[in-house]
């Protein structure tokens, strides 16, 4: 494996372990609240971070004191919450303990670690000479994809479900916030 991949496999394990531990506290404080999220509102969820980002990075201020970085952990817990949420379904109540949660949260954090791994490799650490401003395009454009599958009910031709694109909004929000630390 090359130096780089070995560099980008263990920045991108720190920040899903940072993202985990916030999920850990969050869901301390209450609970997998989250499971009551039907898919089109966790999609709008998402749509407002990655939007909230681009605001940011043209206006280039934020009024409420938080930057861009937190937005991007942000997309990640709410991604893989949607991965979560498309295996089990949404819930009238919470429905699982926290450990539960935790236990999908860390099987579709290694998912997304797993399918960046293989991206990496073909595409030769490419995502390094990209803009930060990039990644948030992208994550928009995969949001705008999410609301027409939803919108399609499923009902698609050739593309990649909503979970392809889930992954993909992790993978980007990784790299957006492995960037912003650099």
């Amino acid at each position: 494996m090359a130096n780089n991949e070995a560099k980008t496999n263990a920045q991108f394990e720190q920040t899903i372990g940072e993202c985990r531990a916030l999920f850990e506290k969050k869901l301390h404080d209450y609970g997998a609240s989250w499971r009551i999220l039907r898919p089109e509102s966790l999609t709008d969820q998402l749509f407002i971070k990655a939007k909230r980002i681009r605001s940011l990075e043209i206006k280039k201020e934020s009024l409420v004191g938080e930057g861009i970085r937190p937005e991007f952990i942000a997309l990640i817990n709410y991604g893989i919450v949607g991965l979560i949420q498309l295996e089990r379904g949404f819930s009238d109540t919470v429905d699982i303990t926290n450990d539960e949660a935790m236990v999908l949260y860390d099987q579709h954090a290694q998912e997304a670690l797993e399918l960046m791994k293989r991206k990496n490799h073909d595409y030769d650490e490419a995502w390094r000479s990209m803009r930060v401003s990039s990644y948030t395009d992208f994550i928009l454009t995969k949001i705008e994809r999410i609301k027409e599958i939803e919108d399609l009910q499923g009902g698609t031709l050739v593309s990649e479900g909503i979970d392809a694109n889930y992954m993909d909004i992790i993978n980007y929000a990784v790299f957006g916030a492995i960037k912003l630390k650099e």
